[in-house]
């Protein structure tokens, strides 16, 4: 079978890492301490790392959807996710973790898609597809987040700072 659905899949995730790049650009010099005024709401460094640990999640998934071929992903669990991170350092980690997603990517095809893995959460298996998708869930509302944060830091940042746009606008 070809592997006509992965590369869609990796091309929507690669958007969403650009334009989440593209917002920790944004993030003005000193504001890594920032959080919004509630008293449960992560610092916007805090939030980093979060990121960081979103991305660690598609690596997961691809080392199991594929262990012995993507054996070496193995040192990426001893990489630091959910501490306090600066803005180069998320930006570089993002860059580590986008070559080996996009290694992972290369390998799959649409009948690894459907093949469910066994996880922490449900140990009968879930499909890798089912899988990819919920952690591109979790990235992008951690990347609204990161958002929501520069908008209250006064960030001039507006909707196509969220989205890749295709084409034209239709009014």
């Amino acid at each position: 079978m070809t592997q006509d659905l992965a590369p869609l899949v990796l091309e929507k995730f690669r958007e969403q890492v650009e334009r989440l790049d593209h917002l920790l650009a944004l993030i003005p010099p000193g504001a890594l301490t920032a959080a919004p005024p509630v008293h449960t709401a992560m610092p916007l460094d805090l939030l980093l790392g979060h990121l960081l640990e979103c991305l660690a999640g598609f690596c997961a998934t691809l080392h199991a959807a594929h262990p012995e071929r993507l054996a070496h992903f193995a040192h990426l669990r001893t990489l630091p996710v959910n501490h306090r991170c600066g803005v180069q350092e998320a930006r570089d980690r993002i860059g580590e973790y986008m070559s080996h997603i996009a290694e992972g990517f290369a390998c799959l095809t649409d009948i690894d898609l459907a093949r469910p893995i066994p996880t922490v959460f449900v140990p009968s298996g879930e499909a890798v597809l089912t899988l990819l998708l919920g952690n591109l869930e979790h990235l992008t509302n951690h990347k609204y987040q990161l958002f929501l944060y520069l908008k209250l830091l006064d960030v001039p940042v507006g909707t196509p700072d969220l989205y890749h746009w295709r084409g034209s606008r239709v009014s």
